[in-house]
């Protein structure tokens, strides 16, 4: 791995404005990082071949020295710096990927920087910032959103002269994540018929599909956020950013409240569609992909994505984060042409091992398998035992029994959870509980009492 010069060596120049978001820019930007950035594997995937018929692969960027693309980008625009600006070091905002990315920068150059994290940042991330970082590196972490984090970041600029480094809203990260494309159409060898790229700021969207639109123009591009935090979405719906009243931060890597408006300016020139409008209901039938040479934005949900990142661990021993199994949990819902080329972007694996319990219970939501009920058992001998009998069926199991609330001698409300042996038992059961005595009410997804419980 090489390394720059000392920054104190580089000859002091008048910072110039950031250079335009190109296909020519990103090839610059390819040599710039392969001092110290090697490239990242294409891997056809055999099991996901299969399961569409297409031929299907996943660009590792979860390989890369911080297990996501995001040190392309950050590394990109700090060696980009003047002297002056070096000396003055560096201040970012990030939900964790991109503060490894810039940690990692600036202890190969020794320049100092500030990273800013949301509170909700996993322990992992956390950790390995610090790893990367290093003696130049001061992690501070405030608020419990990205934006929260960005806000902190901007003034801390504002009042030490430091250099910021956004994740996604500069052409000179833009451009660094545009590398991966150039990559793989290399590693391919030839022009893939569709790269679906996850979405979180648009950062890696508009890096990747600039180059692909003057590159390789004949190329679908499918973006995709997770349904919790549509931004990209919702700024295409409205002709801009705009900021997003709430959102779910479990995808944290891509739960973005407001896109950037360099990303959106480069994506509005892709010439795409949005799945869907205004309200952004979930993306939940199977769909077709776009044509040749087309974009389109989509949203999948969070507990797909779990069940794609459950997948992933157990047939292909691949560890993903949220966010790198967002592309690939794509394939699930959308028609792939038999016989296409197809490139999934996996993002990143940062994830933390103590976080899979939340995951398999996602998955499980998800796939139809995992419900919640408030039941009202007499208080009496026998009464679980008659509800395990009369309305349980054979392979259905409580994972879950806690009363809530004893308000008399004859009945106690309590929070059943339920998995069961397949899908379609949901409806079997929910009538032998209405044929039942015993009486109980379900909590539906999505409802307050539900989103309380989880």
């Amino acid at each position: 791995m090489g390394r720059v010069s000392n920054p104190l060596e580089v000859a002091e120049k008048v910072s110039t404005p950031p250079p335009a978001l190109t296909a020519d820019e990103i090839d610059a930007a390819a040599k710039r990082i392969s001092d110290i950035i090697e490239p990242t594997p294409l891997q056809r995937i055999a099991r996901l071949s299969a399961a569409t018929g297409a031929e299907v692969y996943l660009k590792r960027e979860d390989l890369t020295a911080v297990r996501s693309y995001k040190l392309r980008g950050a590394y990109n625009l700090i060696v980009q710096l003047t002297a002056a600006e070096r000396r003055a070091g560096v201040v970012t905002a990030s939900a964790g990927n991109h503060a490894q990315g810039v940690a990692f920068a600036c202890r190969a150059m020794g320049i100092s920087g500030r990273i800013y994290v949301p509170t909700t940042t996993p322990k992992q991330k956390r950790d390995r910032i610090r790893v990367h970082g290093g003696e130049y590196v001061d992690l501070i972490a405030v608020g419990d959103t990205y934006d929260a984090a960005a806000a902190a970041a901007a003034v801390d600029v504002e009042r030490t002269g430091a250099t910021m480094v956004p994740p996604f809203d500069d052409p000179r990260t833009a451009a660094g994540q545009g590398t991966i494309a150039a990559e793989f159409l290399e590693q391919l060898g030839s022009a893939p018929d569709l790269v679906i790229v996850p979405v979180g700021g648009g950062g890696c969207l508009a890096g990747v599909g600039t180059y692909l639109r003057e590159r390789s123009p004949s190329t679908a591009i499918l973006g995709v956020e997770p349904s919790g935090a549509a931004s990209m979405t919702a700024a295409m719906v409205a002709g801009g950013p705009v900021t997003l009243p709430e959102i779910d931060p479990f995808v944290d890597g891509a739960a973005v409240r407001r896109i950037g408006a360099v990303p959106y300016q480069a994506v509005s020139r892709f010439g795409g569609r949005v799945r869907s409008h205004a309200s952004l209901p979930l993306l939940t039938t199977t769909e077709s992909l776009p044509g040749a040479g087309h974009f389109r934005m989509m949203q999948v949900d969070e507990g797909a994505i779990c069940t794609t990142m459950l997948e992933l661990y157990q047939n292909e021993g691949i560890v993903a984060e949220p966010a790198g199994a967002l592309s690939v949990s794509a394939l699930s819902v959308v028609d792939i042409e038999p016989g296409s080329t197809v490139v999934c972007l996996l993002s990143g694996g940062n994830n933390d091992v103590s976080r899979y319990g939340e995951v398999i219970e996602r998955s499980l939501v998800h796939q139809g398998l995992k419900h919640y009920f408030l039941v009202d058992f007499p208080q009496e001998p026998g009464a679980l035992r008659r509800f395990l009998d009369e309305v349980l069926g054979p392979e259905d199991d409580i994972t879950l029994f806690e009363y809530v609330k004893r308000n008399n001698r004859e009945t106690g409300a309590a929070l059943v959870g339920i998995e069961l042996g397949a899908p379609d038992a949901l409806g079997p059961l929910l009538k032998r509980m209405e044929a039942s005595p015993i009486q109980g009410e379900r909590l539906e997804p999505g409802s307050p009492a539900y989103r309380y419980l989880t």
